[in-house]
């Protein structure tokens, strides 16, 4: 540990280190020992791609429920804030705020009540944050790291410490490099002894399990020899993580097209260099079946995981089809042993910072651009009245949708034009075209015509009412129910607003809309009611006919 404050006048300690190097491990170890002898304040683990753990929106108050339930004393005080300010529960007000009506004054308010002399007998009380690299709101991690230094030259007295692990990120460094901060740098720290001990302890297990290695010991002697282990322990580095899902890929289950043994695999472990080659190798085991980039894809960039049964119905396959290509990824993933309970997750957040990076993980990329997709099977499975995990497709369908047009790495009508390309027909789900119908047509009433690109504007208003006449032409019973049920839940109207589009972009529409508008009331289709998009394309045409120079279209 580092600092230039004694380490007893240190009220935040920061520790530090690279991917894998056990951060995780310690704070959950060091959480435990607090938690066992009630000194535990609270704790949050943050982690990216894992819905409200990515995020600062709900730290506040899970720090504050905890505190309510360590010290029961704080609870009244907790409960005055929140009759007073009920915004606290939400996000109306700052981080700052949060964290000062909820946490620290009613912990001070305790501690007033006389928990100070317990205190004083057993300790500080502690708050743990681990991986705050993971959170992506790099502002709001700025603003708790402010606040807390803020607070605690306030009040130097007060028994509350805080640990922060994470790795080295600017926006965490600069923050929290400070003379107040107790520094602990994992990388100065060598763990081969510690690697050695769990790899020892994990190849005893593997072998009371595994025949083949059972067998291979009867006959060889023990198994892996110090030799290997040395090779092996000088080949991770020190990483932990690297350690772990080494252990996994040399014990992995044979496949059909693997029918290596564990025996087999730990010298070819040692001429893979590093995680990135190791989960390309791994990966590899399952690219040749049905769905694999789309699983793949679907377990990056989900909101919150899921358990099997729910990524198959959301992607519309079959379950097995997902177990099929997770059986052999088990080394780089959690695989529940139910399909309907349990999630499926990352053995470690690195991975899908491997695959959403393109320089790293070439063949495998998971493009930012997929929420596009995923939104479409969000809003495509809310039609289904067999879908038991309808939930995640309604909660999650405008988050997936945001994340696609708020994309700032690619093109968005180039997007666009790939996923109508890409997009198979599905014989029980909604057609592709009112789903584009609905993202487009959002896209212009939230976002307004893009004014660096008079194109964009021309594009999204044709690709919108071409989408729709291709959509209502459709024989599908859910084109009814989208029309006149779920148009307005997932295109929510706005109130009356101009956008001003070119005298170009007007007359062109115009032209369109006439050549689409006998398709566009097609005998087949009926309406108990006339759709509000269509109503809006409607006016769309009559101000582009009457509009002049420069067009201003109401919606």
């Amino acid at each position: 540990m580092t600092s230039s404050t004694p380490s007893g006048d240190a009220h935040i300690c920061w520790l530090h280190g690279f991917a894998g190097s056990g951060k995780s491990a310690i704070s959950l170890e060091i959480a435990r020992i607090f938690q066992s002898s009630g000194r535990l304040l609270g704790s949050f683990f943050f982690l990216r791609g894992a819905g409200d753990r990515n995020r600062m929106n709900r730290f506040a108050v899970t720090l504050s429920s905890q505190l309510a339930a360590a010290i029961p004393a704080s609870a009244r005080f907790i409960e005055a804030a929140v009759k007073a300010e009920p915004g606290l529960l939400t996000d109306r007000v700052s981080l700052g705020t949060q964290l000062e009506r909820l946490v620290y004054e009613p912990f001070q308010a305790a501690i007033r009540g006389g928990l100070f002399l317990k205190t004083l007998f057993k300790g500080a009380f502690l708050i743990v944050i681990d991986g705050l690299d993971e959170c992506e709101d790099k502002q709001g991690v700025q603003e708790f790291i402010d606040h807390t230094f803020e607070f605690f030259k306030k009040h130097p007295s007060i028994p509350l410490r805080i640990l922060i692990a994470s790795r080295v990120e600017q926006h965490i460094r600069a923050h929290l490099k400070s003379d107040g901060v107790l520094v602990g740098n994992l990388d100065d720290h060598p763990s081969d002894d510690d690697i050695e001990s769990f790899l020892k302890g994990s190849f005893q297990m593997a072998a009371k399990r595994d025949l083949i290695i059972q067998a291979y010991i009867q006959a060889h002697g023990n198994w892996p020899t110090q030799p290997h282990m040395s090779s092996l322990i000088k080949h991770i580095g020190g990483s932990f993580v690297l350690a772990s899902t080494i252990f996994k890929f040399i014990i992995q289950p044979a496949t059909e097209d693997d029918l290596t043994t564990p025996m087999d695999r730990l010298p070819l472990t040692l001429e893979i260099n590093g995680l990135d080659a190791l989960y390309a190798q791994t990966l590899a085991r399952s690219q040749h079946y049905p769905h694999f980039p789309d699983i793949i894809s679907t377990i990056a960039l989900l909101y919150h995981p899921l358990p099997v049964v729910s990524i198959a119905d959301l992607l519309c396959v079959e379950a097995f089809e997902v177990i099929q290509v997770l059986l052999n990824l088990q080394a780089i993933l959690h695989v529940p042993g139910c399909d309907e309970e349990g999630d499926v997750t990352f053995c470690h957040t690195s991975l899908r910072d491997f695959l959403t990076t393109e320089s790293r993980s070439g063949p495998f990329f998971v493009p930012y651009s997929y929420h596009l997709t995923l939104s479409y099977h969000c809003f495509s499975s809310t039609f289904e009245r067999n879908y038991r995990y309808d939930s995640y497709g309604r909660e999650r369908f405008n988050w997936h949708r945001l994340s696609f047009i708020e994309g700032d790495s690619y093109d968005f009508i180039s997007e666009v034009e790939r996923f109508k390309a890409r997009q198979p027909a599905r014989t029980n789900r909604l057609p592709v075209p009112a789903f584009l119908c609905s993202v487009l047509f959002y896209f212009l009433s939230f976002h307004g015509p893009p004014v660096s690109n008079p194109d964009a504007s021309l594009y999204i208003l044709t690709e919108c009412a071409k989408q729709f006449v291709l959509a209502v032409q459709c024989p599908d019973d859910c084109i009814g129910l989208w029309l006149e049920d779920r148009l307005p839940y997932f295109v929510p109207m706005l109130e009356a607003k101009t956008l001003q589009f070119t005298k170009h972009t007007c007359d062109t529409l115009q032209e369109c809309l006439m050549q689409l508008a006998s398709a566009a009331v097609h005998p087949k289709v009926f309406f108990k009611r006339p759709s509000s998009l269509l109503h809006i394309l409607t006016i769309t045409a009559q101000k582009a006919h009457l509009a002049q120079a420069t067009k201003s279209l109401e919606v």
